[in-house]
This record gives structure tokens, sequence and C-alpha cells, in this order.
């Protein structure tokens, strides 16, 4: 995650985004964490043209007002969000998640670490590969 655009986090788990907040200060991650508890608010702040545009988006599932799926559902079928990345950090191990997300395009699937030296190896392989990931200019708010 070398940009140095805004990671969205979309999780309703208030000690879950703590632990994703710990582990990035940990890697030295110094992007803004902007944390959303549902896809709704998600939703506010994507299409909120003031808001600068997310670099990836951090995705649970499991989340009341609108979880995971019916958010994602939304942002790929929108011309103006689609592009963004997306990764699921889900507990979901279960099948049918796992294959409805990447319908739905998402960039990955991770099942979250409840051990969080695990967690910190976890948050570590996402960041080495959208450290190595070429992306395109996105508009809005570009660097």
């Amino acid at each position: 995650m070398q940009s140095s655009k805004p990671i969205l986090l979309v999780e309703d788990d208030c000690v879950d985004a703590m632990t994703v907040k710990r582990a990035l200060k940990e890697l030295k991650r110094l992007n803004p964490l902007i944390h959303k508890t549902n896809g709704q608010e998600a939703l506010e702040y994507l299409r909120d043209e003031s808001n600068e545009r997310p670099y990836v988006i951090l995705l649970d599932l499991n989340m009341p007002k609108m979880n995971g799926i019916e958010f994602l559902k939304i942002v790929k079928a929108d011309d103006a969000l689609k592009s963004i990345p997306v990764v699921v950090l889900s507990t979901s191990n279960e099948e049918c998640d796992i294959a409805e997300s990447y319908k739905l395009n998402v960039t990955g699937y991770v099942v979250k670490q409840i051990d969080y030296k695990k967690f910190v190896e976890t948050i570590r392989t996402i960041d080495r590969y959208w450290s190595l990931s070429e992306m395109p200019n996105r508009g809005r708010n570009h660097e």
C-alpha cells in the first residue's frame, strides 16, 4: 500500500478495527485509515465527492444495516466506484461467501486470523501485494 491515499476499512467490530489499525501502525503504514461500521456508511463516504478516493477497501462481510455482499453488489455495479480494489477481510471461511465475493470481483478474500501475530502477517501480505501492484489512475483526487 505504497500510495498515500486512504485505506477504507468497513468493519463493525471495534476490536477488529483497532487490530487492523494497530497492525498497520506496526507495519509503519502512514496511509490514513478511514473506518466505517457498515456498507451504508461506506457508500456514503465513497459517494461524497469531497472525500479522497481510497487506495483499497478492506471489507468485512457480516455487518448490520448493509452487509459486505450487499455493499459489493452496489460498488461493483457503479462505474465510478468499481475500479477500487476490495479485499474481503472476514471471519467467514464459508465457500458460499468466498464464491459470492469473487463473483462480485473482489481482489482478494482473506480469513481473519485470531492470533495477533498471524493477523499482522496477513496484513503484511496484503500490504506487500499492494506495494508491488500497479494501479491505473482512477480520476478524482488522484496523486
